[in-house]
Formats: C-alpha cells, structure tokens, sequence
C-alpha cells in the first residue's frame, strides 16, 4: 500500500501539471487573438428527402424509314398533326439537292427584302445591327454549349450578312436585284420539280413534342402500367434500363401531363396526402424545383412505399428525362447563416433604484462595423448541428444582412466598443 501512495502522488500531479499547461496555452491565445470573425451569409435549410425513379410520359415511337434520314425537328420541338418531321432522301444526290433548295429559299426571301428596302441610313442601320445581333447570339449559345438551335443560328448570322450584302453592296441597282430574284425563282421552280420524287417526307400522326431519345422504356412504362408498379418492379426497371431503340428515328410525347414515380421511405411517404401538392428538386437538364400533384401514395414493401407525382409544366424540358434523383422538399426556412457560438443572449437591463426595466433582455450577434461592435437582436428561424438561420428584427440600414462580419468569439462585447487588433 505504501509503494502506490508515491505513484498515485505523481500520476495526480502529472495531470495536473498537463491541465496546467492546457489552461495556460488557451489563456496565452486568447491574449494573442482575442477575437474572432466570420461572414454572414444567405442560406436556405430545407425539411427534405432524396426520391430515386422514373420519368413517365405517353410517347409514340416513330419508326426509322429506309433511306437517307435528316430529321428537322429540334429537341423538345412542339409538332403539330400533318407537321414535316423529317425527310427521307432516295440517294445522295436527292439529298445535296435539298440542301441546294433551302440556299435558293434563303437567298429568295433576301433579294425579296432587299428590293423593298428604302436604303436610308436607318435600313442601314437596322441591318447592321441584325447581323450583330445575330453573331452575338450564336455566340451565346456556343458559349452555354447549347446546339439545340446551332443550325437556325449559323443560317441567321449568314442571313442577316447576305441581307446587308443585296441591300448595299457595290454597283447593285433595283433592276438588278429584281432580275437576281426572277433568275433565282425560276432555279428553284426547276429544282424543286426535279428532286420531289427522290424526296419523302416524314408528317406528324398526332400532335406532340418531339423528341430523338428512344430509351427503351416507351412500351413498358406508361402512364398505365405505372398504376401497376411496386417498389420493387420500379427498382428492377431502374437497374437493367431496356436500351435505346436504334430501330426507330425519333418519338413523340402525346399527352401534356408527365409522372415522375419514385420509391420513397415509408416515413417520409406518410407526410403525402394523395390529391395535393409537393415540391420536388431536380438537377440535370430541368435544373429547377417543380411543383407537383401526388397521384398515388402506395403500395408499400419492408421500408420503402412507391409514391407516383404528375404535372403538366416543362413538359418541353423533360423529353430527355428518365432515371433521376430528385429532392422532395416538405419545408424551406430561408434567413442569415451564422454559427452557434456567435449567438449571444443579453441580459435585460434593470434600473437598481425603481427596478424599471431599461432594456428587455434580447438575443443577437455583435457585428464589426468600421472598427466597433454593434448588437444586432436576431430571430432564430432554425437550426443545424453547428448553425443557426436566423432573421433580423426590425427594418432599416442597421439591421443584420448577408455580407456583414459578426464576431464568433470575444471576452466582454458591448455596444460601441472599439477592437483593436
């Protein structure tokens, strides 16, 4: 027992010769460095759950005809019935002879304009501002590497250059323009005729949008079968997608609503009430929070309960949208981000005479502005683990905004009290 009085002894005064230490460091830094800072920022906290599924649309698949294919609708194009999809060429040469045709459309509809043209300075400077406009927009979109529109874009920047070349170009009279534009009509009359049996054109059976995917998933996931799906057919169909159709040139998408069916947590599947609306997040090509109708709530398997969404906006945007991982957001609280040590509650001041309460007790942050410290008195919205969002009360310059630098830590804070670093 004697032998381990001397070792427990030293064992004590070890720790607390570290605690020592510890304390001292902490008091030599806070000597060193005072106060702290951070930046307020806006910030949005979101009540929230990941969804993974589908996208369901009623699409008509178009088959691929044989010949040479140019299709002639965009991406997400809107087609009306008897609306040319595409053209079918018998041979190569049909084909350079439509391209031909277009030039001699193109260069028709600019010598009609030139000849009407008055040639002031102001159709001058009209026609030098298309063409500016329209480099500036190609330029934009090859910028976005956006190239829905590249073809329409690249024919308006020579447009507008061939335009202002008809209207003002050198030597070039009212006769002559006139008679360039009776020799071009009848080079298109002959061409047109010549090229019409080698030329099929591909019409629109219905109204639609078009769209160039084909995945696969058109027969077997409709808005029909989806009524039928459990969350563990929907997460087969996630895991061997049915490939794209090479056999075919294109779909179209036939009714204006859209679905999104996804396996939800049952909990979180729970708080959804069939017949209202929900706010779902999506990235990708939407890139936006869509509000959506909730069709059907069920049928629930171990944990996970499939939930099917509808709505009959973006239909455009959606057409190369199938497999996603979307947000569904319950609540949002937006306000200014601060972190929890920053939040100082300030006790009520009280005249010690009368007991008359000079100042209710309040909740804030000490900003930094131009050197000093001022009290901004906060509301808390909600919180994080390490953060509150909070928002100013009152209105006016000096309430709390996102930008303002609030200090995180500091020994005896008042209002006005100068910092020196």
């Amino acid at each position: 027992m004697k032998q381990g009085k001397p070792l427990i002894t030293f064992v004590i005064l070890s720790m607390a010769a570290v605690i020592a230490i510890y304390a001292a460091a902490h008091l030599l830094d806070t000597f060193e460095e005072p106060y702290k800072t951070t930046q307020v920022y806006a910030y949005t906290a979101d009540d929230s759950v990941l969804a993974e599924g589908l996208v369901v649309r009623e699409a008509l698949v178009l088959p691929a005809p044989s010949g040479i294919l140019e299709v002639t609708r965009a991406e997400g194009e809107k087609v009306g019935i008897g609306q040319q999809i595409a053209l079918v060429y018998r041979d190569t040469e049909a084909q350079a002879s439509q391209a031909q045709i277009e030039e001699l459309e193109m260069d028709v509809a600019l010598l009609e304009e030139a000849v009407s043209q008055t040639g002031d300075l102001e159709s001058a400077a009209r026609l030098d501002q298309d063409v500016l406009q329209a480099m500036v927009d190609l330029r934009a979109a090859y910028a976005q590497q956006n190239y829905n529109q590249l073809r329409e874009q690249v024919m308006a920047v020579k447009s507008s250059v061939l335009k202002r070349g008809y209207t003002y170009g050198d030597g070039l009279t009212s006769a002559d323009l006139t008679a360039r534009l009776n020799k071009t009509r009848e080079e298109l009359a002959v061409l047109t005729r010549q090229s019409a049996r080698a030329t099929t054109r591909v019409t629109a059976p219905e109204p639609g949008v078009f769209s160039n995917l084909v995945d696969g998933y058109e027969s077997v996931l409709t808005p029909k079968t989806m009524l039928d799906l459990t969350p563990t057919s929907l997460q087969q169909m996630i895991d061997r997608p049915a490939g794209e159709d090479s056999s075919s040139m294109g779909k179209l998408i036939t009714s204006n609503t859209w679905y999104f069916a996804a396996n939800l947590p049952q909990a979180a599947a729970a708080r959804l009430e069939e017949g209202r609306k929900a706010s779902l997040r999506f990235s990708g090509e939407l890139n936006r929070d869509v509000e959506m109708t909730v069709e059907q709530v069920g049928p629930t398997e171990g944990e996970e309960t499939l939930v099917i969404f509808s709505s009959n906006r973006y239909l455009t945007l959606t057409t190369l949208l199938r497999y996603q991982t979307v947000e569904l957001v319950f609540e949002s609280w937006s306000g200014l981000r601060i972190p929890k040590q920053a939040l100082r509650l300030e006790e009520a001041e009280v005249d010690e005479g009368t007991g008359e309460v000079l100042r209710p007790r309040r909740l804030g942050v000490y900003a930094l502005v131009n050197g000093r410290t001022e009290f901004h008195e906060l509301t808390i919205v909600t919180e994080g683990s390490d953060y509150y969002v909070v928002r100013p009360v009152g209105t006016g310059p000096e309430v709390l905004r996102a930008g303002d630098i609030i200090l995180t830590e500091g020994i005896g804070l008042q209002d006005g009290l100068l910092l020196e670093y």
